[in-house]
C-alpha cells in the first residue's frame, strides 16, 4: 500500500461502502427494479427524466452562470429560455415528435446544449455526431439515423452541403454562430429563431411543450466505431443516462466512505466549475458531464480549441475545480512551463479516461496538485460513459486500476464459452446496469451480439481482482485511443487498402505519453509498384478524418507477419514503432 495514503485508510471495504450508499436515504438509494424486462439494481429516488433535471435547476440557479465561452455567458434562466423556446420551435415550425431524430453537429459552443436539452424535453431523440467527422461520414451518420433535422456550426454545414441531396431523411437545417444567408429554402440560423447568445436572457418565459415522458422513453443516439469499420448509433434511455451520473457519485460518496468522513452539506453558494477541454459529443461530455452540471448547478467553461498555455489563465479566473477528459490533458497542464506562474489552487479534481493512461501520471498529480483527487475510470458509449471511477486514495493505492464499480454496476469476466472467470484470470469483460444503452439503432445483429440479457458484451480483455477492481489488460478488438478518440484499425486499413500501390497494411497503435496511443501502420507494396509515406498519409486523409491519419507508416519487402489462421500478428507490428511523446 502507498506511503502516500492515510493512516488508518481504508475504514470500510468496496463492499461495505457500496452496500451502504445503496441503503442510504439519498438519491443513490437502489431497489429491485426491471429494466427491458431484465431484473436489476435501479436508484428508485433518480430524476425521472432529463427534462426535469432541466425544469428544477433554474428555481435553484437560476442566477448562476451555466456556460462560459470567450467574453459570452449563459445564466441558467437564459439558458433556460433558450431551451424553452428553441423546444416550441421543434414542435409548432418544424413538427419534432416524440421518437424523432434532431441531430447536433457542432464545436463546443453555447448553442450545442440547447437543441440537446430541447430535443430530450420534447421526446426526440438526440443524436450528437463527431464535429471531427468528413462529409462522406456525416452522410453516413445523418442516413443511418434518418435525422429529420440537423443544428450545426458553418463549418459543418460546409461539409454537408454538397450531400444535401443524398440526404433523403434530412428536412431542416439550423446553422448556429451563422452570419451569411443562405440560398437553400431548408437552411435557417439558429439566431433567426432564438437571437444571439447575449439575448437569451430577454427572451419571454413559456412553458415547454407538453409531451408524456418517462424514464425508459429514448433520449439519445450517440455514434461509436466499430470492428467493421462503419459507426453504430448507441441507443440510451433516459434511464440510463440518469444512472450513469448517479453511478459515479456513488463512487465519489465511495471514496468519503472508505475515508471515514460523511458527504459535506452543500454550500448554496458555492459552485464548483469545469474546464470542457472534450466534445460535448462524446458520451462523457454530454453524459458524464453537461447533465451532471446542470443537475448540481455548476459552471462549464469551454474553450474553442484545447491549449494548455490559454487554459492556466483561465483556471483562477473562473475558479475551476475539475479538469480532464483523457491523460493528455492532464500531462499537457502538468508539464506546461508555465504551470507556476499561475494560480491553480481552485482544482479539486483531476479526472480522465478514454485512453490509456501511465501509472505514473497519479503520482505526478499528488506531488503537484497535493489537495486535487485524481480520478481515473473506465466506460463505453454503450455503457453511457463512465461504469467505474477510480479515485483518491484508492486510484493513489491501484494506479493501474480503472476502479470497482458501484452497487448498480455489476461486471463479470468470462471465457470464450461464457463461463464466468474467478478473480484474477483474464478473459472478456461484461458489465450490467441500468446505465447500458438499450441497442444498436438499425443493427439487430450487432444488438444481439452486444446487449445480452442487461448485459454489454464489450470486447475488452481485463481483470477483476479479489475486490472487484478491474483492470483493464487490452482494448477491444482492432481498436486503438488515440487522445480519446476511437480508431478502429480496419477502417484505415480499408483506405490504405484503396491505393493502387498497396498490397498488404495493417495499423497498430504507437505508444504515447501524452494521447495514449497514435496510430501507425505497415504496409507491404505491390511488385513494381511505388508509394511514399507521404503519399500514403495523404491518401488516408482524403478519405477519413484527420485524427485518424498514420503518422507514422513503415514498409516491408516481405509479407506481413501472420498466424496459422492467416490473422496477422499485430504484436510483432508494434514492436517495431518507438514510443513517442
Amino acid at each position: 500500500m502507498s506511503s502516500a495514503l492515510p493512516e488508518n485508510w481504508p475504514v470500510m471495504s468496496i463492499a461495505q461502502a457500496n452496500a451502504a450508499i445503496a441503503a442510504s436515504d439519498t438519491p443513490l438509494k437502489l431497489g429491485d427494479g426491471e429494466v427491458g424486462g431484465v431484473p436489476m439494481k435501479v436508484y428508485v429516488q433518480a430524476p425521472p427524466t432529463i427534462r426535469y433535471i432541466l425544469e428544477v435547476a433554474e428555481p435553484q440557479f437560476g442566477h448562476r452562470d451555466f456556460l462560459v465561452f470567450e467574453d459570452e455567458r449563459v445564466t441558467y434562466s437564459a439558458f433556460a429560455r433558450a431551451v424553452e423556446h428553441f423546444a416550441g420551435i421543434l414542435v409548432e415550425k418544424y413538427g419534432i415528435k416524440k421518437g424523432d431524430r434532431v441531430a447536433i453537429i457542432q464545436r463546443n459552443y453555447p448553442q450545442w446544449p440547447v437543441p440537446f436539452f430541447a430535443a430530450l424535453s420534447i421526446g426526440a431523440i438526440a443524436t450528437p455526431m463527431n464535429s471531427w467527422w468528413t462529409g462522406d461520414e456525416l452522410e453516413y451518420g445523418l442516413n443511418d439515423s434518418g435525422a429529420k433535422l440537423a443544428v450545426v456550426d458553418p463549418q459543418i454545414y460546409e461539409r454537408i452541403r454538397e450531400h444535401m441531396d443524398d440526404l433523403t431523411d434530412l428536412e431542416h437545417v439550423i446553422i448556429a454562430r451563422d452570419r451569411d444567408e443562405r440560398a437553400d429554402p431548408r437552411v435557417v440560423s439558429m439566431e433567426s429563431l432564438i437571437g444571439p447568445v447575449s439575448n437569451w436572457a430577454n427572451l419571454p418565459k413559456i412553458d415547454l411543450p407538453p409531451v408524456d415522458l418517462g424514464p425508459d422513453d429514448d433520449a439519445t443516439i450517440m455514434y461509436t466505431s466499430g470492428t467493421t469499420g462503419r459507426p453504430k448509433g448507441a441507443l440510451a434511455t433516459h434511464r440510463a443516462i440518469i444512472s450513469n451520473i448517479l453511478n459515479s457519485m456513488s463512487c465519489q460518496m465511495r471514496m468519503l466512505l472508505r475515508r471515514g468522513e460523511q458527504p459535506p452539506e452543500p454550500d448554496p453558494n458555492e459552485q464548483n466549475a469545469t474546464l470542457l477541454a472534450i466534445p460535448f459529443f462524446h458520451a462523457t461530455g454530454a453524459f458524464a458531464i453537461l447533465v451532471p452540471t446542470m443537475l448540481r448547478g455548476d459552471k462549464i467553461v469551454m474553450m474553442y480549441k484545447w491549449d494548455a498555455g490559454l487554459a492556466l489563465p483561465i483556471i483562477p479566473a473562473e475558479q475551476i475545480t475539475a479538469v480532464g477528459g483523457v491523460p493528455a490533458i492532464a500531462w499537457q497542464l502538468l508539464e506546461h512551463p508555465e504551470r507556476d506562474q499561475h494560480d491553480l489552487s481552485s482544482i479539486k479534481a483531476i479526472s480522465y479516461g478514454g485512453a490509456p493512461s501511465a501509472p505514473e501520471l497519479v503520482t505526478t498529480i499528488k506531488k503537484r496538485f497535493p489537495d486535487a483527487a485524481p480520478g481515473n475510470g473506465w466506460g463505453m458509449t454503450e455503457t453511457c460513459a463512465t461504469a467505474t471511477l477510480n479515485i483518491g486514495e484508492d486510484y493513489v493505492n491501484r494506479p493501474d486500476s480503472a476502479g470497482a464499480p458501484p452497487a448498480a454496476v455489476e461486471l463479470k469476466i468470462v471465457d470464450p464459452d461464457g463461463n464466468i472467470l474467478p478473480p484474477g484470470e483474464v478473459g472478456e469483460l461484461w458489465c450490467k446496469g441500468a446505465s447500458n444503452c438499450r441497442l444498436y439503432w438499425n443493427r439487430p445483429q450487432a444488438t444481439a451480439e452486444t446487449f445480452v440479457d442487461g448485459w454489454v458484451v464489450t470486447g475488452d480483455l481485463a481483470r477483476i481482482d479479489e475486490e472487484g477492481f478491474l483492470y483493464l489488460v487490452d482494448r477491444a478488438k482492432d481498436m486503438l485511443i488515440r487522445g480519446g478518440e476511437n480508431i478502429y484499425c480496419i477502417e484505415v486499413e480499408s483506405a490504405l487498402f484503396d491505393h493502387p500501390a498497396v498490397m498488404d497494411a495493417s495499423v497498430v497503435g504507437i505508444e504515447h505519453k501524452i494521447l495514449g496511443q497514435e496510430v501507425g501502420a505497415v504496409v507491404q507494396l505491390k511488385p513494381d509498384k511505388t508509394a511514399t509515406q507521404d503519399e500514403l498519409r495523404a491518401h488516408v486523409a482524403s478519405q477519413l478524418a484527420a485524427f485518424k491519419v498514420p503518422v507514422e507508416i513503415q514498409f516491408m519487402d516481405e509479407p506481413l507477419p501472420r498466424n496459422a489462421n492467416g490473422k496477422i500478428l499485430k504484436t510483432e507490428l508494434r514492436e517495431r514503432f518507438t514510443p513517442r511523446g
